[in-house]
Formats: C-alpha cells, structure tokens, sequence
C-alpha cells in the first residue's frame, strides 16, 4: 500500500486531468462548430478546477 504522504492528492490530478480532457473538447467544439461540446468542455475545465483545488486545500491540510 502507498503511503499517504506521498505526492499530492488524488484530486489534484484528477483534476487536473479534467481541466486537460475540457480544453481538448473545447478545442474540438470550436473547430467543428459544436456548442455542445464546446460548453461541455468548459463545463468539464470548471468542474476540473474546483476539484483541483479541493486537493490543494487537503495537501495544505496535511502539510504537503
């Protein structure tokens, strides 16, 4: 098993991750013209961002 003080939180890659994957369908969105995609590209960047920041705000947390 891994030790928990190890890297940073799991939230803060997966977040991060997020934020990547919603700039892609954006990006995607803009060029074919698909507002769908694009706004669920910059749904998918918010959604990536918060929980990215929920792991910045553990680490502080637990002294990373």
């Amino acid at each position: 098993m891994a030790n928990e003080n190890e890297g940073p939180d799991p939230d803060r890659t997966e977040g991060s991750a997020k934020r990547v994957v919603g700039k892609v369908k954006e990006g995607i969105g803009n060029l074919v013209g698909d507002e769908k995609t694009k706004h669920e590209g910059k749904s998918e960047q918010v959604e990536g961002k918060v929980q990215n920041t929920i792991g910045s705000i553990k680490d502080t947390l637990k002294g990373k």
